[in-house]
């Protein structure tokens, strides 16, 4: 008899790491014949479910379904399942599914803040229920569990379904950043210092991926910058790859205590290094051979951005080969979570 896995997390309602990561996890185990699978996002209101996850979330899974927390039909998902692959730690679906003991494994995403408040007590209590608990970053691990780690908690960092383009190091050019456009993402900083840089557009462009809240002012930067900044909005998986794979840096210059940052990882597997702020897990998601600059600071930036123009070609091709090598020391593959839903 197949083994019913709820892979199920609380969303906002639009596509982010998070969501992304559940539908790969989604896509890959509805390929594992010991399994029925679902995949459930768990929103406050259902009006702010946007069209871009429902759609990238069907074509990931053929059992999607968008429910309100506390509802009925969260509770009816609870029940249908055998195994449960929850993000982070809500209470509302670790706590019915722990009294049904049903197998709860949790994908921690978000490190602890400061709080005394009650909620958090329920989250932290929520936590020690699990089966077994995955944390994505040693950031977030160390946040949660600062000084004996439990027996069934580890550092998995979570991934998508990681591309292996490789383009030539010598047809690879410029600089790309890829995220949402939201505050403390550090793209102002990374405007500032690109302007500031004096570098030739055409031999080192900047391409900078995506969209959200802040584009008005992002857009206003640009148009008043000396320098061409490209960009592009939000575009599907598969150009993002494109562009990335055929660019010499990503650039990820976080000021948010970043709980990991998966654009790093992503660059990695195409041998594409990158330039990071040494905040929160960015720099284990980057790994030793990127270039590490102070969060928040523009000249800090700018000094990475310069030396990684300055950098020879030698020492570029060591820097790439070896960012990629050494990626199989931070990920799983994927199929890690079919072994641990089923023998644990």
């Amino acid at each position: 008899m197949k083994k019913k896995l709820l892979i199920i997390g609380s969303s906002q309602g639009v596509y982010g790491g998070i969501e992304a990561f559940m539908m790969a996890i989604s896509n890959e185990a509805e390929k594992w014949n010991e399994f029925e699978v679902r995949l459930c996002f768990k929103l406050k209101d259902l009006k702010n479910k946007s069209d871009i996850l429902e759609k990238l979330a069907n074509e990931n899974s053929s059992s999607v379904h968008f429910v309100k927390k506390n509802s009925f039909e969260l509770y009816k998902l609870i029940l249908w399942s055998d195994v449960l692959h929850v993000q982070n730690m809500p209470p509302d679906i670790v706590y019915p599914s722990f009294l049904l003991r049903k197998k709860v494994f949790l994908t921690v995403h978000n490190r602890k803040f400061k709080s005394k408040s009650i909620l958090q007590y329920l989250w932290v209590l929520a936590s020690k229920l699990a089966t077994k608990r995955w944390y994505n970053s040693d950031f977030v691990w160390n946040s949660w569990e600062p000084n004996t780690k439990k027996a069934n908690s580890a550092c998995i960092p979570t991934v998508c379904n990681l591309s292996t383009t490789e383009v030539d190091c010598e047809k690879r050019k410029g600089f790309v950043f890829a995220g949402r456009w939201i505050e403390n993402k550090g793209i102002e900083e990374l405007i500032l210092a690109y302007n500031k840089s004096k570098l030739s557009p055409a031999k080192w462009p900047l391409t900078i991926i995506g969209d959200g809240p802040i584009k008005n002012k992002i857009m206003n930067m640009i148009s008043n910058a000396d320098v061409e900044i490209h960009t592009t909005g939000f575009v599907s998986n598969e150009l993002k790859t494109e562009i990335m794979s055929k660019s010499k840096w990503l650039v990820a210059p976080a000021n948010t205590n970043e709980d990991l940052g998966l654009t790093p990882i992503e660059a990695r597997s195409m041998g594409v290094p990158s330039i990071v702020t040494d905040d929160g897990g960015l720099t284990q998601a980057a790994g030793l051979y990127a270039l590490v600059a102070i969060p928040g600071d523009v000249d800090s930036l700018l000094s990475c951005i310069l030396e990684a123009a300055q950098m020879n070609e030698e020492e570029y091709n060591f820097i790439s080969k070896r960012s990629k090598e050494t990626l199989s020391d931070l990920i799983k593959p994927i199929t890690f979570y079919k072994n641990e839903f089923l023998n644990s």
